[in-house]
C-alpha cells in the first residue's frame, strides 16, 4: 500500500499528482539502457501515441541531432519523430540566441550542438580560428575528439570575456566499454583553466525543462517529468515546478531510491518500479 493509496496499487504515491496534459520523458535509464530497451517502453509510448497523449523526449545528450535521437528510439521499437525530441543542444542554442543574438561562438562539441547553434543564428567559429578572433561565447558539450588545443582556445576566450555555456553537467556517460568522461568532465577542466563558472543548460538546471515546456506550450504544473535519476531528472522537475515520477529502471533500486532522493534534495510525487506500473498510474489518471 502506498502513502495515500489503496491496497494493490503498483506505485508509491508520495504527494498528490494532478492529471497531466503532457509528459516529458528522460531517455537513457528510463526508456532504454544503452542499446537495450527498458521493458514495456515500446508498449507505453505506442499507447500514448495511439491515444493522442502529448509527450516529448528530453535528454542531456548534446552530441546527437533530434533526428538521430528519434531514429535511435525507432530502431528499438519506440515510436518517435524529431519534433518530439528536446536535447540540451537545442536548449543551449535557444538560450544563446535569446541572450546573445547573432553572436560568434567557439564550440567544443559534436555535430548535434554545432547544427543547433547554427540553426539558431549563432555563428560557429572554425576550430582553427586564430585565437585573436573574437568570440562572444564559448559553448561546450561532449567532444570525443577533444584536444589540448581546443581546451586552450576555449579557456583563453573565456578569460578574455566570452560567456561560458555548458550544455550539461554529466561527469560520465555510458558506453559499450563502460563509463567514459562526459561533458561535465570537460567543463571541469575549462572551469579550472579559465577561472569562470558556466551557465549550465541541461538537467538538473531548469533551463532545459523550461525550454521543453515552451516547446510543449504547457505550464509546468500541467506536465509530468518521468525519469530514473533523482540528481538530474527529479531535481530538474522540482526546480522547474513540474510534478514528477521516478522509475526504478536505471540508477535507483527499490532499496536505495529514498537515499538517492535525499542526497539530491529532490523527491518525486510518485515512484514506479517499471514502465508497466507507470502505464497503470496513467490509466488511474484517465490518460490511457
Amino acid at each position: 500500500m502506498n502513502a495515500e493509496g489503496l491496497p494493490g496499487e503498483p506505485w508509491n504515491l508520495l504527494s498528490p499528482l494532478p492529471k497531466p496534459r503532457g509528459l516529458l520523458f528522460d531517455l537513457d535509464g528510463t526508456l532504454y539502457r544503452g542499446k537495450e530497451r527498458v521493458p514495456d517502453a515500446d508498449r507505453l509510448i505506442a499507447q500514448l501515441a495511439e491515444r493522442g497523449v502529448p509527450h516529448w523526449f528530453v535528454t542531456n545528450n548534446s552530441s546527437r541531432t533530434p533526428e538521430d535521437v528519434a531514429e535511435h528510439l525507432r530502431e528499438m521499437g519506440i515510436p518517435a519523430v524529431r519534433e518530439q525530441v528536446v536535447t540540451s543542444s537545442l536548449a543551449a542554442a535557444d538560450y544563446a540566441a535569446a541572450e546573445f543574438p547573432g553572436a560568434a561562438a567557439y564550440v567544443i562539441g559534436e555535430p548535434g550542438l554545432k547544427q543547433a547553434l547554427a540553426e539558431a543564428g549563432i555563428r560557429v567559429l572554425d576550430e582553427a580560428a586564430d585565437i585573436g578572433e573574437r568570440a562572444d561565447l564559448v559553448v561546450q558539450g561532449i567532444d570525443r575528439l577533444l584536444t589540448y588545443a581546443k581546451l586552450a582556445a576555449a579557456s583563453a576566450r573565456i578569460r578574455s570575456g566570452a560567456a561560458f555555456v555548458l550544455t550539461n553537467p554529466d561527469l560520465a556517460l555510458p558506453s559499450d566499454g563502460g563509463l567514459i568522461p562526459g561533458a561535465g568532465s570537460i567543463g571541469a577542466a575549462l572551469r579550472a583553466a579559465s577561472g569562470h563558472e558556466p551557465t549550465v543548460i541541461g538537467k538538473p538546471s531548469s533551463i532545459l525543462m523550461d525550454y521543453a515546456l515552451k516547446r510543449a506550450g504547457l505550464a509546468a504544473e500541467q506536465v509530468w517529468v518521468v525519469g530514473d535519476n533523482p540528481l538530474t531528472d527529479i531535481a530538474a522537475a522540482v526546480r522547474a515546478g513540474c510534478p514528477s515520477v521516478l522509475t526504478l529502471t536505471g540508477v535507483c533500486s527499490a532499496s536505495d531510491w529514498e537515499s538517492s532522493c535525499r542526497r539530491a534534495e529532490a523527491f518525486p510525487n510518485a515512484v514506479c518500479a517499471g514502465l508497466d506500473e507507470l502505464r497503470r498510474l496513467l490509466l488511474h489518471h484517465g490518460m490511457m
